[in-house]
């Protein structure tokens, strides 16, 4: 018989996942309206950018990591954070069913600005409060949405509850690099070439200030162990990261069959 895992104190468990970032918020209360604010605004930009910073690749991977964490063909899928529907549209491909995904975010224009598969149901919400019934859904996704989040803890503890019985989960994330060298070659792609990716085809100008804001929520995340400690403290199982290319974090994990809603 193993024994369970000691449970992680309160000082290991994330709520907000950065502190106020004050050169674009005040306060802390302020950042769910710079977030609606910005990425609304920016919308119009978001899948040309992604695709040329990622040199293209962004598509694969995602289905790829979907498949990973257990993605697999007539789930049903709740995608938190859906913005344009880059990772619904993978996960559309590996279901067979657009109609079985529902995707949710608090950003209208990002939304209104994705090009979805026919019959993908679009929700206006967020991770704290998922607007779907108790375990309606067989995978939760969520695509680089964590660090936007306002309490990581109380989202988990939504994912425990919409998840049915054995319902898995994919955060996708870009953490951080570990060593110095790393996190400088990070720091200035992000800073740098993609605000200037961003001024060359960009028609909206907030869009490179949305992209500096991008890399500094990355420097301020609470580190992954943080997160993983997070994850399980709200109810879910095996929970693991996977990791490539050293930044690219995938949580991954599964609400166990004899869990109750908590």
């Amino acid at each position: 018989m193993t024994s369970k895992p000691p449970s992680p104190s309160s000082d290991e468990l994330v709520r907000v996942p950065h502190a106020p970032l004050t050169a674009y918020y005040a306060k802390e209360e302020d950042r769910s309206e710079f977030l609606r604010e910005i990425f609304d605004k920016t919308a119009i930009d978001y899948d040309r950018i992604e695709k040329a910073m990622a040199f293209g690749s962004g598509s694969w991977y995602r289905r790829e990591a979907l498949v990973r964490a257990g993605l697999t063909k007539g789930m049903t899928v709740a995608d938190v954070g859906i913005g344009t529907g880059l990772v619904a549209r993978q996960a559309s491909i590996i279901i067979g069913d657009a109609t079985l995904i529902t995707g949710i975010d608090p950003s209208a224009g990002m939304m209104n600005a994705g090009h979805l598969p026919a019959g993908i149901s679009l929700l206006n919400g967020k991770a704290e409060s998922i607007p779907l019934p108790d375990e309606s859904v067989d995978f939760i996704s969520m695509g680089y949405a964590l660090r936007h989040i306002s309490d990581l803890s109380v989202a988990f503890k939504e994912f425990t509850r919409v998840l049915k019985p054995g319902g898995r989960f994919c955060i996708l994330e870009i953490t951080k690099p570990q060593t110095p060298l790393g996190t400088w070659i990070l720091k200035t792609y992000m800073r740098t070439v993609v605000p200037i990716i961003a001024w060359a085809i960009a028609k909206e100008p907030a869009t490179r200030t949305m992209w500096r804001y991008y890399w500094d929520t990355i420097e301020a995340c609470a580190p992954p162990s943080r997160v993983l400690a997070t994850l399980r403290a709200a109810g879910l199982v095996e929970v693991k990261r996977h990791v490539e290319l050293g930044i690219f974090s995938e949580y991954q994990g599964l609400k166990p069959f004899n869990a109750s809603n908590m």
